[in-house]
């Protein structure tokens, strides 16, 4: 759960400072210049001046490293029932990783202001890339699996393609949450009172792209500095015994906590619980995500690393390796080896899906799938006069 989702596309050094299944069980930005072929959908950015195109390992690094969490942790999903301590390490994954992939696309959003530029890189590298793997998820499902109903639904996302969609919504929203005097308060609210909100449906994801709404809005919000001041090495030492911390809360919840809170997909009563607990959750679950991202971020190396260009193709490794995941599913598998839910089959799934959308992040197959995720497409646009 990770176009990403984009945090997906390579970012330029700030100027001062250079240094996851069901359609409802799953679960990637504003000073970015354009990106090489095969980089994510999220960064919408207009074009910068070439003098301005270096790129920040940092934030390369941050993409890549997420985008093996989500896969892995997808190819956990069909084999952790029976073991604890994998459901737990899961859930202290699934608190973190994509609330990291929105606060990081977020804070590239902060540019985006509705001019043509950007809303013609809006449509080529979010929405077409979700027209097209939409389609290409639901057809799949359909042949692969034997499901001759399966409707091509481009208003219900399948899968992870939700993050596209919710990416374009709150990025044409961008310039609301920076007119108004407290956004982060807001959207807070906001994601409050989805998660209270039985009638909201499944159109559009709506309940995951409000209840993940703050995460976006405190990507705005953040400033250079602070990524400074998140790797610095106290906070590094200090996140050692937070997550050791939280892994054993999640060992002790995790039997007794439904996955559903983690995925934001439905609201406090359609899971069953107290209405006044979605109000609740939202915040603690807030709270918790931040810790962990921060955590997480501490720890992502600043220079260049042999898995740094792989940063620039992260959109790639996203949308494709759900294929991977589905269609060991649907060949049934996880069900036909019982013995990848043991100790070494984990490990062997974690292998495979760590390598695998490694190499779905290689260059080559982001050249080669540019046509899907960023197309040029100057044939649909009117041409934009350069007079300001």
């Amino acid at each position: 759960m990770f176009h990403a989702p984009s945090v997906f596309q390579r970012a330029p050094l700030p100027p001062a400072t250079r240094e996851s299944e069901p359609r409802h069980a799953q679960t990637l930005t504003a000073t970015a210049p354009r990106p090489a072929p095969g980089t994510s959908a999220p960064d919408a950015a207009a074009p910068a001046p070439a003098a301005a195109k270096k790129r920040d390992p940092y934030f390369d690094n941050v993409k890549y490293l997420a985008i093996v969490l989500v896969a892995v942790a997808h190819a956990w999903e069909p084999v952790m029932d029976g073991s604890r301590a994998t459901r737990a390490l899961y859930m202290v994954v699934y608190m973190f990783h994509m609330p990291a992939f929105i606060l990081i696309s977020g804070y590239f959003s902060r540019s985006f202001d509705m001019t043509a530029p950007k809303v013609k890189r809006l449509l080529t590298s979010v929405v077409v890339p979700y027209l097209v793997f939409e389609t290409a998820y639901s057809l799949f499902k359909r042949y692969a699996d034997d499901s001759p109903d399966m409707a091509i639904s481009l208003v219900d996302p399948f899968f992870l393609t939700w993050f596209l969609i919710a990416l374009f919504i709150w990025r044409v929203t961008t310039p609301i949450w920076q007119a108004i005097r407290h956004p982060l308060p807001v959207a807070l609210a906001i994601a409050m009172l989805a998660s209270v909100s039985p009638d909201i449906g499944d159109d559009l994801d709506l309940q995951r792209v409000l209840q993940f709404l703050p995460f976006f809005v405190l990507g705005l919000l953040v400033k250079p500095e602070h990524f400074q001041l998140v790797r610095r090495r106290e906070v590094r030492l200090l996140s050692l015994p937070l997550f050791a911390g939280a892994l054993l809360f999640a060992y002790w919840a995790a039997p007794r906590m439904q996955l559903g809170w983690f995925y934001r997909a439905n609201s406090a009563q359609e899971m069953g619980a107290p209405w006044w607990s979605g109000a609740v959750m939202t915040l603690a679950m807030f709270g918790c995500a931040l810790v962990l991202t921060v955590g997480f971020l501490a720890w992502v190396p600043g220079r260049e690393r042999w898995f740094t260009v792989l940063g620039a193709g992260t959109i790639c490794g996203y949308l494709l390796h759900g294929f991977l995941i589905k269609g060991a599913e649907y060949a049934g598998l996880f069900d036909r080896y019982t013995w990848l839910s043991d100790p070494v089959g984990l490990v062997v799934v974690s292998l495979v899906a760590a390598v695998a959308v490694t190499l779905m992040c290689a260059p080559l197959v982001g050249r080669a799938l540019k046509w899907a995720t960023e197309p040029d497409m100057n044939w649909a646009f009117r041409k934009v006069s350069a007079r300001r």
